[in-house]
């Protein structure tokens, strides 16, 4: 057995014992299988398993969902961030109602909305056993380290390079196996710090443990620089109903509703909050909560419109906004 192979055998071995227990993953329902995989593209499994399975009890099918309002996705998606997957999810499951069934080719799932080549490929061998590899962060840490490979991730050349290894590892009876083993691999056994070299199966052959170079594989390239955004979030009270608009396109939480971002002349705002901190994965917001509480509708800045405060749950919204909401009680 050549060297490759036995690599092959000894993850999907170790799969068979030591895999996650998914709900998914109890199931070849490729809508199922799509659904994980698009709440699972920015998430931790721990957060993401309760919004799976909130979005399967609302929606257990597919026309399920592409019957659904966008503010009612959106509101399910509370808190997941990156609100355009929310957006995709939707346009995606009205495509694959229009055609009547779940497309069944690595090309046709590719040409869904929102769905990458990562995406496609896991959703392809999973549900249809297509023998497509996927290469993710656990997947390209696991193979650099393994075969001792320096190119740096995040770049053209190692997509082609860990893509081109991945492939020629992947088991043709068990694409499906093998994907999962190694995402599972990488995020139980051979994690990004203090990995678990002295229980692993594949020690004695792994490069990046013999020279002495786990902690410096997978080599990364430069970090992009976080930008800090300043905002305002002003929530207007006036006689039960408050003031909203929805965000456009072009920016972040694109869709979403939001309150002020301005004070308006001549209303008393009452600072509630300063510098609120929000995390985005390129983007730091610092926030400025204020409350303007006043008896008469004053004017509102264009896209505004009033909406009772008993009627807020309806829309989608972003974290930030929820946020405000918190900081009123």
């Amino acid at each position: 057995m050549n060297p490759d192979s036995s690599f092959t055998e000894t993850i999907l071995g170790w799969y068979a014992i030591h895999g996650r227990d998914l709900p998914w993953r109890r199931t070849r329902d490729p809508y199922a299988i799509w659904l994980s995989e698009i709440i699972l593209q920015q998430t931790r499994i721990a957060q993401g398993q309760a919004y799976w399975e909130r979005f399967m009890a609302r929606f257990p099918r597919v026309e399920d969902l592409a019957a659904a309002s966008e503010d009612e996705v959106l509101r399910l998606w509370e808190g997941l961030g990156y609100y355009s997957r929310g957006r995709n999810l939707l346009a995606a499951a009205r495509q694959i109602a229009a055609r009547g069934h779940f497309p069944e080719t690595l090309e046709e799932i590719r040409a869904l909305k929102g769905v990458g080549d990562y995406t496609a490929a896991a959703i392809g061998s999973i549900a249809f056993n297509l023998p497509a590899a996927v290469v993710d962060g656990n997947v390209y840490r696991v193979l650099a380290r393994y075969f001792g490979i320096g190119t740096p991730v995040g770049t053209t050349a190692a997509k082609n390079e860990f893509s081109a290894l991945a492939q020629s590892l992947l088991p043709e009876d068990r694409p499906g196996d093998f994907n999962q083993g190694m995402m599972d691999f990488g995020a139980l056994q051979c994690t990004p710090a203090s990995p678990a070299c002295l229980t692993c199966p594949l020690s004695e052959t792994c490069t990046a443990l013999k020279d002495g170079r786990v902690d410096s594989l997978p080599v990364r390239k430069a970090p992009a620089v976080v930008q800090t955004r300043h905002l305002v979030y002003a929530y207007l009270r006036c006689n039960g109903q408050t003031a909203i608009r929805r965000r456009g396109a072009g920016d972040i939480w694109q869709g979403l509703w939001e309150p002020l971002t301005e004070l308006l002349p001549g209303l008393d705002a009452r600072l509630l909050r300063a510098n609120v901190r929000h995390q985005l994965t390129h983007r730091t917001l610092l926030a400025d909560f204020y409350l303007i509480d006043c008896s008469t509708r004053p004017e509102l800045p264009d896209g505004y419109v009033w909406i009772d405060e008993s009627e807020l749950d309806r829309y989608g919204k972003p974290r930030l906004f929820e946020m405000l909401l918190q900081a009123l009680d």
